[in-house]
């Protein structure tokens, strides 16, 4: 019977620990899917070599400087060099992120796609986020077809301000 006992407890702290090694070391508010990977990739290395992130699932973090004000189903995030950032696409309606991301801390994971649009498809982008954003377009300020590099988002965790994991 102790044996029994003693094999229960051993078999119970095992469990305890395994599901503790499976935790993500992150804490935020949830998004989508539970994140899955530990190494942040930055956004700077995705810009400096795309080709080589495209098909790759990545985590990024960054301060949300923009969010879809349709359909929440984009935030751009702050790159770790000023003056980049990366946009985050989720499925509509699967993931919604509320305007209030604004200004926090995301931690993102999905995968790196690339968009190639012609023409045509650059102007009809150009001019959804214009109405998006409820400023004038003018169709001449689009000169050729325009290549996209995104991340398509399966998960997200949000936090105030940059905090530490």
């Amino acid at each position: 019977m102790r044996r029994s006992i003693a094999l229960c407890l051993l078999a119970a702290a095992g469990t305890l620990a395994c599901a503790d090694a499976d935790a993500s070391p992150f804490e935020g508010e949830p998004y989508g899917e539970a994140l899955a990977l530990t190494e942040i990739t930055p956004i700077s290395a995705i810009h400096d070599a795309p080709e080589d992130f495209v098909g790759r699932r990545v985590l990024v973090e960054g301060q949300v400087v923009a969010v879809c004000e349709s359909r929440g189903c984009w935030i751009d995030v702050e790159s770790d060099r000023e003056y980049e950032k990366i946009q985050i696409k989720v499925e509509d309606g699967v993931i919604v992120f509320p305007m209030s991301l604004r200004g926090r801390t995301a931690l993102v994971e999905g995968t790196v796609e690339k968009l190639e649009l012609t023409h045509e498809e650059a102007i009809a982008a150009a001019e959804h986020r214009a109405e998006e954003q409820g400023v004038p377009f003018d169709p001449e300020s689009v000169t050729g077809p325009e290549t996209i590099y995104r991340i398509r988002g399966i998960g997200a965790l949000v936090r105030d301000a940059a905090t530490a994991p």
